[in-house]
């Protein structure tokens, strides 16, 4: 990417975060979503996800990620897809970019208490139905149609 001349150097600050769309183990075609807290003390339906840590790779990030947030032991099926976005925030401008990926649950329960970071207020199950009308940002949407999919191709 070209530096902006307009941008101060050394504002923008890259991150990098992983996560997905995480299948129910026994079928019912449902997904585990989390709710988090918007600035304006707002609740917002996202998919789980967070940066890696140390030398973890995208996948290990992702996998870990959603146990801490959702509760759930998972397996990646496939990537798919990255957004791309850039958003300002405390004074500088963050270039973000989120790997997402289908996966199947493992085993595990829902629940947001093994969140670290304490993010996720709120989990459940939704139906792939119903995602469009639930999930908050319409980068995630185009995610879920990618999800619909792949099951619509593998019943």
């Amino acid at each position: 990417m070209k530096p902006n001349p307009m941008q101060p150097r050394g504002r923008q600050v890259e991150e990098t975060s992983a996560g997905g769309f995480v299948l129910a183990a026994h079928g019912g075609n449902r997904v585990a979503l989390i709710g988090r807290k918007t600035r304006s003390n707002r609740l917002e339906w996202c998919v789980p996800k967070g940066h890696p840590e140390g030398s973890e790779s995208i996948e290990e990030a992702a996998v870990r990620e959603v146990a801490e947030e959702t509760g759930l032991i998972c397996e990646i099926i496939e990537p798919l897809g990255v957004i791309d976005y850039k958003f300002q925030a405390s004074g500088k401008l963050i270039h973000k970019t989120v790997h997402h990926f289908l996966m199947r649950q493992l085993g595990g329960e829902l629940t947001v208490d093994n969140d670290p970071d304490h993010e996720a207020v709120d989990i459940k199950w939704v139906a792939l139905d119903d995602l469009s009308g639930i999930l908050a940002h319409e980068n995630e949407r185009r995610m879920a149609r990618g999800v619909i999919e792949w099951v619509e191709r593998n019943r």
